[in-house]
């Protein structure tokens, strides 16, 4: 008999909860512990997975078999083509290495949901699901009428509260089980991609954890918002594939700083940026329409949006004539990552400047992102196009000439990205620069907010 633990978006040894019980099951009933993960190349191409992201999980994976064969637990890598291939695979598995029970972490987005499910009605032995993807799980949190929070605020005020009556602590590598094996040498599921500005192992996360933590988390609300400034974590690939759990982030920043109860310090600010990753997990699950393509308003899936591709392309490569935009589209398509604010400024440009269905922009992000995770950027555009849960309201509309001027004011990120304009000036740089190499702005920004706005005041 063996007791089995299956990796998902976990891809790490220390405070992983399932790993943790299935160690202990391990160990009680005298059992080796054999770990496995199933990659489904044909299920991320229909999810858009981008090819930084499948190379990571794949690094990841290899240095993650290095450490579980130091504890002497066997790792094998499966590859099916989708989810629905999952319990048959998995289910030969059992049977082939006579499990007595399978752990592994929940996951909360509807497919994998019912991934699940299928699972557990195709195996003979137990399966045993534990909540470790979030610090609060979904369900945890509820408003005073018993319904789930459909604001941010008040799920904040309600996540903070829950979390200091659990306390929640990140458990510690399991021991080892038996003799060190030797690691084997995966079959590649993908093509390579450039990643070295990302770790890729769960020891170089942790350590870029407590650098951030130290160094540089008091600065994070003041230059969060600079795309010119190195002041953000870049820890949001690692969160994504679970190299590192929140739990252990937040241990982290309580460990290196006392702030972060106090409004307006960057240690709060970040925290609060994790209770936004929690927040729109919790969304996902509660109101699974979101996954299926579906404005969480249900009214605003009436809007009628331009079908233009020429916009649309113009978008994606940084066409659009308007330096902000594109330097941010260009930083996506060169390095698979766009600063946060700059997601803001392009995901409102393709809504309420070109008026493109918010659906394409979320499906190309998703396609380009290093750090891709469907309820983040789901709620991320569906905030920018005012269709989403405490959205922005849908008369804001950025400016994307004044967002340039305020937040990379002398212009340092638009040149790298927008070499064309490199020997302008810092006020020329910003205004609308139309020359032989770089276009004229694709529209008249007046004109499309009014459109923008008449958009919404008609459903």
């Amino acid at each position: 008999m063996s007791t089995l633990i299956w990796f998902r978006t976990d891809l790490r040894t220390h405070d992983n909860t399932a790993l943790h019980f299935a160690a202990q099951h391990a160990h009680d009933n005298n059992e080796p512990l054999r770990a496995v993960f199933i990659a489904t190349p044909g299920q991320w191409q229909q999810h858009v997975m981008s090819a930084r992201q499948q190379f990571l999980i794949f690094l990841a994976l290899d240095a993650l078999q290095k450490t579980l064969a130091e504890k002497g637990i066997a790792f094998d890598l499966l590859e099916v083509e989708t989810f629905a291939d999952i319990p048959k695979a998995l289910s030969a598995y059992a049977n082939k290495h006579k499990a007595s029970a399978l752990f592994a972490n929940r996951e909360y987005l509807v497919n994998e949901i019912r991934r699940d499910e299928a699972v557990e009605t195709a195996l003979t032995c137990p399966c045993h699901w534990h909540h470790d993807k979030l610090i609060i799980e979904p369900g945890a949190l509820l408003n005073g009428s018993g319904q789930p929070y459909k604001v941010f605020s008040p799920f904040a005020k309600a996540w903070r509260a829950l979390r200091d009556e659990r306390r929640p602590t990140p458990r510690q590598r399991p021991r080892a089980l038996g003799e060190a094996l030797k690691p084997k040498k995966l079959k590649p599921f993908c093509e390579p991609a450039d990643i070295k500005d990302w770790p890729a192992d769960e020891d170089s996360a942790l350590q870029q954890l407590r650098t951030f933590c130290q160094e540089k988390v008091q600065d994070y609300k003041d230059k969060r918002d600079l795309p010119a400034e190195p002041g953000t974590s870049k820890l949001s690939a690692a969160l994504a594939i679970g190299l590192l759990s929140p739990r252990q982030c937040l241990a982290r920043l309580l460990a290196e700083q006392a702030k972060i109860e106090e409004q307006g310090s960057g240690e709060f600010t970040w925290l609060s940026e994790l209770i936004w990753r929690e927040f729109y997990q919790h969304v996902a699950f509660h109101y699974p329409r979101v996954v299926m393509g579906r404005a969480f308003k249900p009214e605003t899936d009436n809007i009628r949006w331009r079908d233009s591709e020429e916009d649309f392309q113009a978008w994606c490569e940084g066409r659009t004539g308007f330096p902000i935009v594109d330097a941010g589209m260009r930083q996506l398509k060169e390095t698979g990552w766009m600063h946060n604010r700059l997601r803001m400024i392009t995901a409102i440009f393709l809504v309420k400047d070109l008026h493109i269905d918010w659906r394409r922009g979320e499906e190309y992000f998703m396609s380009q992102l290093i750090d891709g995770e469907f309820a983040a950027n789901n709620g991320g555009w569906q905030w920018a196009a005012s269709t989403g849960t405490d959205a922005a309201p849908y008369f804001r509309v950025f400016n994307p000439t004044t967002q340039g001027q305020r937040f990379d004011p002398e212009g340092h990120f638009i040149r790298r990205f927008v070499p064309e304009l490199k020997d302008l000036s810092a006020r020329d740089i910003h205004n609308r620069p139309g020359t032989a190499n770089y276009p004229a702005p694709i529209v008249d920004h007046k004109l499309a907010r009014e459109h923008a706005i008449a958009l919404f005041k008609d459903l």
